[in-house]
């Protein structure tokens, strides 16, 4: 009697496990093809109260969303704001009514996402969300991931990385490694010299080799040496840095030298310059040349 107690325990708790097994399956193949439709597909009318409980919760700060309409609302501006979007469930799981997925996000932004107009930047990102499933349908959602590193993306915020790629663009013009120089830039940079200097006759330059050819050929060309030194570089907001410096040189045609004033302002994006802006004591270099 004993034994057969056991097996009936056992029979019994192998049923309720495979039914909970089905259970967990049958919500993560729901909200995985859900999700899928929506972002990928871009129907937000699958946000709707036969895919999410009425009360579908965000978990938000300073505030949660709640309710499907606003829920709606909130992911229109992911929807409507990317194109080229490729949204993937890297990893999915669950226990019970609770679902954990790790997925990642890439798309252009080329719409209005929270009232910010497109910047045409590719973003790329990933991060986990908590689930709860409620009667077969998405009850409330969290999300975990790197804000600061989406903001840099978007552009909103500045990459931690540009006060170092400008450094080391200074340090290859110092050596004369002017390959490097021209590496560091984008392909259709907008550079312009400061009004009154000779070389602004080009502004504005598009493109390293415009820049070479109008700016860079011409400084080697008129100059015995042209150094700049005393170098400070400060990181400003919209991926900016701004380097205050001056122009030590010697002009060959009249041995004439000059210590001048000259500040950079440089904007980056995706590692590289795509503008520059050059401020500088014209009246200084033009007395230069007059002598």
């Amino acid at each position: 009697m004993k034994n057969l107690i056991k097996t009936f325990l056992i029979i019994l708790l192998f049923g309720f496990t495979s039914c909970e097994n089905a259970k967990v399956e049958k919500n993560i193949a729901m909200y995985t093809q859900t999700w899928d439709d929506i972002i990928n597909q871009g129907n937000l009318d699958l946000i709707n109260d036969t895919n999410f409980d009425n009360s579908i919760t965000l978990v938000y700060s300073p505030e949660n969303i709640v309710g499907i309409d606003d829920f709606k609302a909130y992911y229109s501006n992911f929807v409507n704001g990317f194109s080229n979007v490729e949204f993937t469930m890297v990893d999915v799981f669950g226990q019970g009514d609770k679902i954990v997925k790790h997925w990642r996000f890439k798309g252009t932004h080329t719409g209005d996402f929270f009232g910010m107009p497109a910047t045409n930047n590719n973003v790329d990102i990933d991060g986990v969300t908590l689930v709860e499933m409620k009667n077969g349908k998405i009850a409330k959602e969290q999300d975990f991931m790197d804000s600061i590193v989406f903001m840099q993306q978007l552009g909103i915020a500045s990459s931690p990385e540009n006060v170092s790629l400008v450094d080391n663009l200074y340090k290859a013009f110092s050596a004369g490694d002017i390959p490097t120089v021209l590496a560091s830039m984008d392909a259709n940079i907008v550079w312009n010299e400061a009004e009154g200097n000779d070389y602004a006759d080009g502004n504005p330059y598009i493109g390293p080799d415009a820049v070479l050819k109008g700016v860079f050929e011409r400084v080697g060309a008129e100059h015995e040496y042209f150094n700049l030194v005393d170098i400070q570089l400060h990181d400003m907001s919209n991926n900016q840095v701004l380097a205050t410096l001056r122009y030590n040189g010697k002009l060959k045609k009249n041995g004439a030298t000059f210590d001048t004033q000259a500040a950079h302002l440089w904007t980056l994006k995706n590692g590289k310059a795509i503008a520059f802006q050059q401020y500088v004591d014209t009246k200084q270099l033009a007395e230069a040349r007059r002598k």
